[in-house]
């Protein structure tokens, strides 16, 4: 077998930087773009991953890349989400969160009845329509590489893992693309706009004269790392804590707790302190953060693992796809009030429901930084992704898996 060529983390870094402005100018030059709200780190990585696929299939070489770099941009990201998040927000997201918990079981249930149907119908076993489905979707490649060999153990299906990654991988590009078109069909159609326009952008500022005279200066941005910084020490110590006490969430989590009682305790304490919470600089360092993070994870997909798995992948993948777009549509935006934050939350859970959380937060972000702000969105999307996905996703898999 030849021998992969390895990208080192600080090279993968820099890549990915180089990718996400690749993007930036692509989507400045082509309007359609700019139009579907494709995000510019979708649009960079993916180029970037079809010209590594195209090595691959020239050379036969895969090329790996470091990314234990690539994921404190994650972490960076959701602990300035944390700190954008104001008590009085948490408090009015109640009735959509708990609306918006429901929606997710709905969807986990019927990925996986779609994902077994499909598994069927291509001679897979019965059980292994959780990696087609819910596992490798809504979960993601971590949840997919986790319940692969609970699969393989219980089906004696070779591959197990190859196949919940390329789902996973597929998912992820599928997610990247349809939200913002989804979301601009709905504010266009039913002629929608942001309830709080002089709200803060909770990610990304947008590129108007008001804008570049908000005072992002250097002391704003040094005041907003360092508030990110204390989030996230916070966090690994309380991440730390809930390992001790048997349980597991991804770091992020904890992060994006303590960057959310930082925030409102500053509020509480030093209410004329210099604000950290809703400034143009955490914006900005919020969307550079999940800008990087999701360049990088797109340009290093292995797309050549999607091809290996044949047609069935696709058509399931298909029938995914036409699910998830019916159901925010037809069900998420109605249930969720018909809106201007109930279209924002279309493109996230688009986003979400196919792909991951980073995905559905910059498919809102296109959307926001064109339409208007939606604050209450970006706090009560993650907080699912955050709590409940990964104990709902293991109670529907468990019960398809006692087939």
């Amino acid at each position: 077998m030849t021998q992969p060529i390895f990208i080192p983390d600080f090279m993968t870094v820099t890549l990915g930087f180089a990718v996400f402005l690749v993007g930036a100018e692509i989507n400045r030059q082509v309007a359609v773009l700019r139009r579907f709200n494709i995000p510019e780190p979708v649009t960079g990585g993916l180029l970037a991953a079809v010209l590594v696929l195209t090595l691959y299939l020239f050379t036969g070489r895969e090329i790996e890349f470091g990314l234990d770099a690539r994921d404190f941009f994650l972490v960076l990201f959701f602990a300035g989400i944390g700190l954008n998040a104001r008590l009085g927000d948490l408090i009015a997201g109640g009735k959509p969160l708990l609306i918006l918990l429901g929606l997710t079981f709905t969807a986990i249930v019927a990925q996986n009845a779609i994902g077994a149907a499909g598994a069927a119908a291509f001679g897979y076993p019965v059980q292994a329509g959780v990696l087609f489905g819910s596992a490798s979707l809504i979960g993601g490649h971590g949840t997919a590489i986790a319940w692969a060999p609970e699969v393989a153990q219980a089906t004696g299906l070779a591959g197990a893992t190859e196949l919940g990654v390329a789902v996973a991988t597929l998912g992820l590009v599928l997610a990247a693309v349809i939200g913002g078109p989804i979301a601009r069909f709905l504010v266009e159609k039913h002629h929608l706009t942001s309830a709080r326009p002089d709200a803060p952008s909770a990610v990304g500022v947008p590129d108007t004269a008001k804008a570049k005279e908000a005072g992002i200066d250097h002391l704003a941005v040094m005041r907003v790392m360092l508030h990110l910084n204390l989030a996230i020490v916070l966090g690994y110590m309380a991440s730390e804590a809930i390992e001790a006490a048997g349980l597991k969430l991804p770091l992020f989590v904890p992060c994006l707790i303590m960057g959310i009682l930082i925030a409102n305790i500053r509020t509480a304490v030093a209410p004329r302190a210099p604000a950290v919470t809703g400034t143009p600089a955490l914006a900005l360092i919020s969307e550079f953060a999940l800008g990087a993070f999701l360049a990088m994870s797109l340009m290093s997909l292995q797309l050549w693992t999607i091809a290996e798995l044949g047609f069935a992948i696709i058509a399931i993948l298909g029938a995914q796809t036409l699910f998830t777009v019916a159901f925010v549509i037809f069900v998420l935006f109605p249930l969720m009030g018909r809106g201007y934050r109930a279209a924002v939350l279309t493109a996230g859970f688009g986003g979400f429901a196919l792909g991951a959380t980073p995905t559905a937060i910059a498919n809102m972000t296109a959307v926001t930084k064109r339409y208007g702000p939606s604050p209450l969105a970006f706090v009560i999307l993650p907080l699912v992704s955050a709590f409940f996905v990964d104990i709902a996703n293991a109670i529907v898999i468990q019960w398809v898996m006692s087939f």
